[in-house]
């Protein structure tokens, strides 16, 4: 393991140093030692957990510590997509944001706001991400499909989108990140003229956006 952390500590720095103008001497920039720091670290704690492998997955989170918000975004989805692969939930990355969709169907009963049980763990994973990539707030977002009033699908959805802001936030994600709104049949992904089409309108989407 001790091998491992050293040749990736010491990759990262050798690819980033600079000349001393005054002295003529190599030196190591401070953003790649953060870096470095960071991914030995990281490598450390993933080949504890998991060897050779795991140390490499490990330093792509210890590394997240000195890089720009880009990279981090994208070491952030990658956990996401490994920890929701065939769940229902959709991980989408534009740029610094990350938007979950989360269907009704899987999500919520038919006019409920109560978090299906069976959802829950799938929930729990996402918070567990959430909490270990602080350098994002997190917008919550419900929506319905267009059947009934706007005012009864502006209520349900809003209430949708507090039970799972309150999911997040008693599994540890920190309330001051989170902002919530419920924006009933408004923004359709789908027809609201077939059952399949209001199947996918109802849903709770939640964007993960960088802090710089």
């Amino acid at each position: 393991m001790k091998n491992i952390i050293t040749t990736i500590a010491a990759a990262t720095l050798l690819t980033a140093c600079t000349t001393n103008p005054y002295t003529g001497e190599s030196q190591v920039a401070k953003t790649a030692w953060t870096t470095g720091i960071g991914t030995a670290v990281g490598a450390g704690t993933g080949a504890l957990i998991g060897g050779k492998k795991g140390a490499l997955i490990g330093a792509g989170a210890g590394a997240a510590v000195g890089i720009g918000a880009g990279a981090y975004m994208d070491i952030q989805a990658a956990k996401l997509r490994q920890e929701l692969l065939s769940t229902g939930v959709q991980v989408k990355q534009n740029g610094n944001e990350i938007l979950l969709i989360m269907p009704g169907n899987i999500t919520f009963g038919s006019n409920q706001a109560t978090i299906d049980a069976k959802f829950e763990p799938v929930l729990a994973s996402v918070a567990k991400v959430i909490k270990e990539y602080d350098r994002t707030k997190v917008q919550i977002i419900g929506y319905t499909d267009s059947t009934g009033s706007v005012a009864t699908n502006n209520t349900l959805s809003l209430r949708r989108a507090n039970a799972v802001s309150n999911f997040l936030r008693l599994n540890g994600v920190d309330i001051n990140r989170i902002i919530v709104d419920g924006l009933g049949p408004e923004k359709p992904i789908a027809s609201n003229k077939t059952a399949a089409g209001r199947e996918q309108n109802r849903r709770v989407e939640l964007t993960l956006i960088a802090v710089e």
